[in-house]
């Protein structure tokens, strides 16, 4: 039986090029090849604050992407590096993200909106404080066959 490529590209694909192993448990219910592909973002999201690694986390970003974190708004790829390798290097030097989808919408032909629900471990936590909660929207887009994230904002649950 033939198999049929997603547009969006292959997850498994998409992790691995990334050095990310697939946590199959991340999608949910999200299981479509395109909701997989597009739910790799946060996945390598993730991975960049596992890491620490700023300039990992900025290119995943278009280059005027917008990033809206706490009460901070960015809105360059390189503004967003910069914001966030300072966090590496200050606040939050050991943190790490943890979250889940919530949602996955396709838009158009080129762009996905997903929402997910998460928040900041700081170092030495297993799990995130009811103060760090947050929902989170994506906006997706493909360019030159690559998933970028042109917006990524994220708001309080509990202010």
């Amino acid at each position: 039986m033939p198999t049929t490529t997603s547009p969006w590209g292959d997850a498994s694909k998409i992790l691995a090029a990334a050095g990310i192993e697939e946590d199959q448990t991340y999608y949910r219910e999200f299981t479509t090849e395109e909701q997989k592909a597009v739910l790799t973002v946060p996945m390598r999201i993730q991975d960049a604050w596992e890491h620490n690694d700023a300039d990992r986390f900025a290119s995943l970003f278009t280059e005027n992407g917008s990033l809206l974190m706490q009460d901070n708004q960015m809105t360059s790829r390189e503004a967003i590096r910069s914001f966030m390798a300072a966090g590496f290097e200050g606040a939050f030097r050991g943190a790490r993200v943890r979250g889940f989808p919530l949602a996955v919408k396709f838009l158009d032909d080129d762009t996905a909106l997903v929402v997910s629900q998460g928040g900041i471990q700081l170092e030495g936590e297993s799990t995130t404080a009811p103060e760090r909660q947050v929902r989170i929207t994506w906006v997706i887009v493909r360019r030159g066959g690559e998933l970028k994230l042109l917006s990524h904002q994220s708001s309080p649950i509990k202010g």
